[in-house]
């Protein structure tokens, strides 16, 4: 269960590994699913098949003959609802709630023709959000099938991926601030989520590792690489950044090779390949340096991998857009749950 995310995205299949004690609950179609862990976190589903869940989510039946059940589960997601359930948790590093605590939420309930209404309305809302991240997804296929299709070019020579970027090369530090960026500074889809402004000196026995900007952020520990964490270096405080030293620093040769290079490096081809050549022990396993030479390409040509590069970038602007409109509408969405309730 995600935050603030009515549809259940991920679950398993009983047999196919070990259960646990904990899976007691069963739930049925059309039953709402809340997690007592948390719930500032807002994890709220409804269930869309039968199955098992764990003790620590409730499994609830909306009473019908009173409520819509669709209306029950956003009344759930409301910030009245969770302020409510916050205030009456218990704990304090795991704080959770009994099912005591919340049954006595009241809340002002609309005549059920009018509940209908609003429940189609919240539902219609949800739909223009699972509509933008249907298409967010099919462009992110495509920036896939396009890599794969694009990234060889058959009857070129093949050559090691370090032909085209620098590993780890060395970076001038002064006394100039720099941009301070860690591993949870970076996503999963690219993006420097945050930095901080630093001097060189202060940080001098801290080990990280400097890089410039244009350079490629590559993730090299588990599980931060299988997930998909690296960025470009831009946007950097005087062109400089102090990093992770659990990144690696890729800096292309050449300046039009920048894109290719970067989209090549967050393919799920180039990634599965770097999984495989980790070496270390479970929990702290690492992608070498000698990875870059292992990877082998039939590389376009440089002005064909100019075109493919700015290709892809234009391609991901265009999933970038659809992310911040997501995000305007599930705060529209939200904005329209709170007003309801």
């Amino acid at each position: 269960m995600f935050s603030e995310d009515i549809h259940l995205r991920k679950w398993g299949t009983v047999g196919d590994g070990y259960l646990g004690p904990a899976f007691i609950r069963k739930f049925s179609k059309g039953d709402i699913l809340y997690g007592s862990r948390r719930t500032y976190l807002k994890k709220v589903a409804i269930a869309d098949f039968d199955g098992i869940t764990a003790n620590t989510t409730f499994v609830i039946k909306a009473n019908e003959d009173l409520i819509e059940p669709v209306l029950l589960a956003h009344l759930m997601l409301s910030h009245n609802f969770t302020d409510y359930s916050v205030k009456n948790s218990r704990g304090s590093v795991n704080p959770y709630i009994n099912w005591k605590d919340i049954a006595d939420y009241e809340f002002l309930l609309p005549p059920k023709a009018e509940q209908k209404r609003l429940a189609e309305l919240l539902w219609a809302a949800d739909e223009v959000v699972e509509k933008e991240k249907r298409e967010r997804e099919i462009l992110q296929n495509q920036i896939q099938i396009y890599i794969n299709e694009n990234c060889n070019a058959i009857g070129q020579p093949k050559i090691p991926f370090s032909d085209l970027v620098d590993v780890n090369p060395t970076t001038k530090l002064d006394e100039n601030e720099v941009s301070l960026i860690t591993m949870p500074d970076i996503s999963e889809e690219g993006e420097i989520l945050h930095q901080e402004k630093a001097v060189p000196s202060d940080y001098k026995n801290k080990g990280l590792t400097p890089f410039q900007e244009n350079d490629i952020l590559f993730a090299k520990i588990t599980p931060c690489m299988e997930n998909g964490k690296g960025a470009i270096a831009k946007g950097l405080i005087n062109g400089v950044g102090l990093g992770s030293t659990e990144f690696h620093v890729l800096r292309p040769k050449s300046a039009s090779d920048l894109y290719f290079c970067y989209y090549l490096t967050m393919s799920k081809r180039f990634r599965k390949l770097a999984e495989k050549q980790m070496t270390g022990s479970a929990g702290q396993k690492r992608v070498q340096v000698e990875f870059f030479d292992f990877y082998k390409l039939c590389a376009p040509s440089k002005d064909e991998r100019k075109i493919i590069g700015e290709k892809l970038f234009k391609m991901d602007s265009c999933i970038s857009a659809l992310k911040q409109q997501i995000s305007l509408s599930q705060q529209i969405k939200q904005e329209l749950i709170n007003k309801v309730f």
